[in-house]
């Protein structure tokens, strides 16, 4: 059975959450700007380039992943790279043109921005305001994989 794009982020973006490294593992570090928001290489154009019925959630979602990737970054997380790897991801996956793409990384760095500017260190506001973005991550992913995902 093939899994379509969107279910496979479902499944990479919050199964297994609990414990994502196994111990000692070190994922390795998305290319990012001075600033800490994504930089992704631009995709190869595609004839296809009609949205699909979910990107709107799926800008929600990138939007929630450069949120938790900044508030985890502050809080010391030991997820805090995972975020950046989520993010790469999702665009790897569902960055069929090059417009996709740019809007994803715009929709992940304008969470990541949001955040940044509200928030300079890691205080009980911030930890919650992490939970909830990644309830509602959660909620979204799993939304879409029951929606679109096969």
């Amino acid at each position: 059975m093939k899994l379509e794009p969107v279910l496979a982020i479902a499944l990479i973006l919050w199964v297994g959450m609990a414990d994502p490294w196994p111990a000692g593992a070190q994922p390795s570090a998305p290319p990012r700007t001075e600033r800490g928001q994504v930089s992704i290489p631009a995709a190869e154009p595609s004839p296809d380039s009609k949205p699909a019925p979910y990107e709107p959630d799926l800008l929600q979602l990138a939007d929630i992943i450069g949120s938790l990737a900044y508030l985890r970054h502050i809080c010391n997380g030991h997820d805090a790279t995972l975020w950046h790897q989520k993010m790469l991801s999702l665009v790897e996956t569902e960055g069929r043109t090059p417009a996709i793409r740019d809007r994803l990384v715009g929709a992940y760095n304008a969470g990541f921005k949001a955040y940044a500017s509200a928030h300079r260190t890691c205080l009980a506001g911030t930890e919650e305001a992490s939970v909830r973005l990644s309830r509602d991550g959660e909620r979204l992913a799993r939304r879409l994989a029951g929606r679109y995902g096969g």
